[in-house]
């Protein structure tokens, strides 16, 4: 499909891939609105192999050989950038009209040896595992063994992080009871805002000069490093200008050579466009999508390992420029939709790079959590919605791919019509579009500190957690195994999976007297695990600062340039670390059983419960059906349960919100996501006091434990909002349905009913599965029968065969609802 691509050469290169034929399957469906160039770029796209290029490796290190020690860090960082931008493959597909790749082709994965440097057999992992494959060919793997590993071996962030951090952090890490995320990407998740669409690079290089222009070496103690930092904002906005430039020249080769009038005309369209725009403001529709897709992966390329970038309201920014084509006649609704269609593939040729070690032999997931906004509320409190709005639905619905994530954003200014329009879209089953609530989320962003305008021009980026869009970093620092602290609490310190010691002495719980001194030795090993969390957070800050600047990150959002820092320095309006509490239906549950069966009632004595728990209830399956349906448990709007779940939410929020980070007027906040970690900190757990087996996955998010919420989805949504969701950054809520339930228009304006009543309750987020077990166990039998299978897993979506048995398993466990 592809004409030979030479990936180790310092040359420049550049690929045109050639025309595929489009066929309709069970598995690639055709859309009723895809015209016949979105079916085939849609093709290319979804049947594209994930592989791996070594080709940024190798530029890197030559680079890095040459120049590191001769350059300040920032300088280096963004000299590095530019010198790839120079070298790397350039690819222009047959069809294409928004243009450029991460890689060399589609779905071609760079490394970043600076961050976390793969080894020989993480690559022969990745190159050979059942799911979720990243392919690479042996002279790859070979090159990669003799010019990359040796030269970054003791150089990476990784390894800056593990040689420095404390035993009794790398026991609690290595027990579950926390992850870092930082161990093996660049720090996010990042969202931008407007400015894009109203400056271009040249007009930062402006600002940038005027700035280096004052500078004043006597009476400003930082000059230097400011200097160091515009010099490599100035040299990024360089790098992203030239990286268009080459697509620009090889858009004018191919029309050299082109036959048909209609693509020469669009090849020397694409060439005109990405004269225009990294380096002025665009002008028009076409060229604000590119801009934004320029931007995009300048800052994938420049440093993220596996993070989240994202357009934010990207509807709103598009729509002066719609509505300005729309009205001179130089753009119709269908060329727009094509337009932000061919956007839609090019993040779907995007799959998150792959981790290493251990991590590489799981299959995780291909998606890069780019999460485009729809709807919500303009910065002036109006809102949002407009008819880019439903284009992108259409789109959603119609193409049906995993990449990018879309969220719909339902204020109580948003009008019915478009909330009903995003929920036939829920009802198809893709797992998209998730479901935010602006109303509650710029409260909570103003609690965090927002003006009440960066507030409302916030929302969401990656799964469920909130920021001011292009105005603040706000870093996910890893996810918080709370059920763990539980397990740990009862066992006085100990790890019962290992027998050490992971936390201080808080007693034998078989000596407690009442359930509050159960709750106070909680509370002790809660702020241990989060203090020592934050410590080492810290810690990898500034080695982020220090040793990985983000120059051309920083030059696209505020306050970076203005104050010459940088986005992992400070330099953002805002600085948020965020911790991920998970498991909070495990956690309530689990004390829940303990205050009534124990405390209460004394049903059973706390030694037995303890035993029986550390045997995995073998022997003792009547305590455990006891405890299972005769404890109140959360998700069921019984306040017994309901205000154990408050309790606790409160006491992480206490723990952790407000606390200093290392940056000027940065704080420590809490959101309530698990992602997919829930599985991994339940198989590194024994058996709860709840009646869970050891190794199932705890709860996920804020939803309740699988199968504990036995009177609807109205209860859980109450028990929901009995806690003030305003103190989070974020709380995910997982539902699933049968689809026979969403069969007629009625009941797709129930499903709507039932979100309007969960945000005007103060929920921050809602999403939804819509399939049947049935089918969900014919997928595991029938793979084959059913590769278009999209389930949403917790903040994004995934194609149910490309997940290990162990995240298939938690989606079929989820309480299957078969009515309001």
């Amino acid at each position: 499909m592809f004409e030979k691509i030479t990936q180790h050469t310092a040359a420049p290169l550049r690929v045109a891939a050639s025309e595929g034929n489009y066929y309709e399957t069970k598995a690639n469906p055709i859309g009723p609105g895809m015209n016949e160039r979105i079916q085939k770029l849609r093709k290319l796209s979804v049947e594209a192999e994930p592989s791996l290029t070594i080709e940024r490796a190798l530029c890197e290190t030559a680079f890095y050989k040459e120049n590191f020690g001769k350059l300040s860090v920032p300088v280096l960082r963004a000299a590095n950038f530019l010198d790839y931008c120079q070298k790397k493959t350039i690819y222009l597909g047959e069809g294409e009209l928004i243009v450029g790749e991460r890689g060399p082709k589609p779905k071609c994965v760079p490394t970043f040896p600076e961050l976390t440097c793969h080894s020989v057999e993480d690559l022969n992992v990745l190159n050979t595992r059942e799911l979720q494959r990243y392919t690479i060919s042996q002279e790859d793997i070979d090159t990669y063994a003799r010019e990359v590993i040796p030269y970054w071996a003791g150089k990476t962030q990784r390894e800056r992080i593990f040689s420095h951090v404390p035993q009794e952090w790398r026991l609690a890490y290595e027990a579950g009871m926390f992850t870092e995320f930082m161990e093996q990407r660049a720090p996010g998740h990042t969202a931008l805002d407007g400015k894009i669409y109203r400056k271009g690079m040249l007009d930062y290089k402006c600002e940038i000069a005027a700035h280096l222009a004052s500078l004043d070496y006597l009476n400003d103690p930082e000059a230097t490093d400011k200097a160091e930092e515009w010099k490599a904002m100035d040299i990024s906005c360089d790098a992203a200008i030239l990286f268009a430039e080459r697509h620009a020249d090889l858009a004018e080769e191919m029309a050299a050579s082109e036959t048909d009038s209609t693509r020469k005309a669009e090849l020397l369209k694409i060439a005109e466009v990405c004269r225009w725009v990294p380096a002025n403001a665009p002008r028009n529709l076409w060229e604000a999508i590119q801009m934004y897709w320029f931007v995009h992966l300048g800052t994938i390329t420049e440093l993220n390992g596996w993070d989240a970038m994202n357009p934010g309201h990207f509807d709103q920014h598009l729509t002066p420029f719609y509505n300005k084509g729309i009205a001179d006649g130089t753009l119709t609704r269908e060329q727009a939709k094509e337009l932000i269609s061919c956007f839609w593939i090019k993040v779907n040729n995007h799959p998150a790079p792959p981790k290493v070690g251990i991590t590489a032999r799981e299959s995780g997931t291909y998606n890069d959590f780019t999460n485009i906004n729809i709807g919500g509320i303009k910065n002036d409190g109006s809102d949002g919605t407009s008819e880019v709005s439903y284009i992108m639905l259409e789109i959603v619905e119609e193409l049906h791919i995993l990449q990018p994530g879309s969220s719909v954003h339902i204020s109580a200014k948003t009008p019915d019509k478009f909330l009903h329009a995003a929920t036939r879209v829920i009802r198809q089953g893709h797992g998209y579009p998730s479901v935010f609530n602006p109303d509650v989320y710029v409260q909570e962003l103003m609690r965090q500190g927002k003006s009440l305008t960066d507030a409302r021009e916030g929302g969401c980026s990656g799964c469920i957690e909130v920021g001011a869009f292009g105005k603040e970093a706000y870093l996910l620092t890893g996810y918080l195994n709370v059920p763990k602290i539980i397990e740990v609490t009862l066992n006085n310190g100990i790890n019962p999976v290992t027998g050490i010691r992971v936390g201080p002495e808080t007693g034998d719980p078989r000596t407690f007297k009442s359930y509050d001194e159960l709750y106070e030795a909680f509370l002790k090993q809660l702020h241990y695990v989060v203090d020592l969390k934050m410590r080492v957070s810290n810690y990898i800050d500034r080695m982020f600062a220090k040793y990985a600047p983000a120059p051309f990150l920083s030059i696209v959002t505020e306050d970076c340039v203005s104050r010459g820092k940088d986005y992992y320095d400070g330099g953002p309006r805002y600085n948020t670390s965020y911790i991920q509490c998970c498991g909070l239906g495990t956690v309530t549950d689990s004390l829940a059983a303990l205050k009534k069966h124990v405390f209460e009632d004394q049903t059973f004595s706390m030694d037995r419960v303890l035993k029986a728990v550390l045997n995995d209830f073998k022997g003792e399956e009547v305590l455990r059906q006891t405890i299972m349906n005769r404890t109140p448990f959360f998700g069921n709007d019984d306040d017994y349960a309901d205000s154990i779940a408050v309790k606790v939410y409160d006491d992480l929020v206490s723990a952790i919100d407000g606390k200093p980070n290392i940056k000027p007027g940065g704080k420590y906040h809490l959101n309530m996501l698990s992602t997919t970690c829930h599985v991994y900190f339940g198989k590194v757990m024994g058996a709860t006091p709840n009646g869970r087996m050891a190794g199932k996955s705890i709860s996920d998010g804020t939803s309740p434990s699988h199968g504990a919420d036995t009177h609807g989805p109205s209860a859980v949504i109450k028990s929901l909002t009995k806690f003030d969701q305003v103190k989070s950054g974020g709380t995910l809520l997982n539902q699933r349905f049968l689809p026979s339930l969403l069969r007629k228009e009625d009941d797709v304006k129930k499903l709507g009913h039932l979100i309007r009543s969960y945000f005007t309750l103060g929920g921050h987020h809602i999403q939804f599965n819509i399939v049947d077990t049935a089918t969900l166990l014919a997928a595991q039998a029938c793979p084959s029968d059913y590769k278009d299978l999209m389930v949403r897993m917790a903040g994004y979506s995934d194609y149910f065969n490309d997940m290990n048995t162990d995240l298939q398993q938690e989606v079929i466990e989820r309480t299957e609802n078969d009515g309001f």
